[in-house]
């Protein structure tokens, strides 16, 4: 009996699977082509996306060895038009960079600014800085204390190295003293980099040993004495001068 009752169970299943498979047949059929196609169609978008990158970065590191400043920012422009936004975020600001080299000054700092207020991450706070760099030996303290303080404020990763530029505009305003202050606590932040520390400390020493205005002298070059012609062996000695 038991055997008997096995047998109609599953004629019975067998049954409910013909009627689904009847009734929803096709449907899986389709289901299985389109995740077949999409997941051949995923894996030529993600071999098409690194090709794409490739050539982006191999176009990038071209322009990169280009040593003519303006062709340089010439070549950056085009990567800005044709590449993802990352690396059209990073070619905008090597083209600034290059501007500022070829000497176009207020074109780079405005570059520099563009990109700082549309970007919020590390490639916003590097323009921040370089633009700040850009404008310590002309714009005021203010002006340049306002264009950092979005990096000066406390727990941020670039606060250091915002610090180091207020330290030299203060040094350009002669505020020798001020200056001072600024590189010697740089000089013992242990945040700052070992770099940037060492620079720090070089420069408020020679602040504080008064080298910002005592510039001293530079002995001139010494004069060799011409050589003396050879005498041969047998010749008499040289008369010497009267006393």
């Amino acid at each position: 009996m038991t055997d008997i009752f096995r047998e109609v169970e599953e004629d019975v299943r067998r049954e409910r699977f013909e009627k689904l498979w009847k009734a929803y047949g096709a449907y899986a059929i389709a289901a299985l082509v389109l995740l077949f196609a999409g997941i051949g169609g995923w894996q030529l978008w993600q071999r098409y996306d690194l090709q794409q990158r490739q050539k982006t970065a191999d176009a990038f590191m071209a322009a990169q060895r280009i040593t003519n400043p303006r062709d340089a920012a010439s070549a950056f422009v085009d990567l800005t038009r044709d590449t993802p936004k990352g690396y059209a975020t990073v070619a905008r600001l090597s083209e600034a960079s290059a501007m500022f080299a070829s000497g176009q000054r207020a074109e780079a700092i405005d570059l520099y600014k563009q990109i700082a207020n549309a970007d919020s991450g590390a490639i916003g706070s590097v323009a921040r800085l370089r633009a700040a760099w850009a404008m310590a030996d002309t714009a005021t303290p203010g002006a340049i204390g306002d264009w950092l303080a979005p990096l000066t404020q406390p727990g941020n990763a670039w606060r250091e190295n915002a610090k180091e530029v207020l330290a030299y505009v203060a040094y350009r305003g002669m505020d020798i003293k001020g200056a001072q202050q600024q590189y010697a606590e740089l000089a013992a932040d242990p945040e700052a980099p070992d770099a940037l520390r060492a620079r720090a400390k070089a420069l408020a020493a020679f602040l504080k040993n008064g080298g910002a205005i005592t510039y001293g002298s530079v002995p001139p070059d010494a004069v060799p004495a011409p050589p003396q012609a050879a005498q041969p062996d047998n010749a008499p000695p040289a008369a010497q001068p009267a006393p």
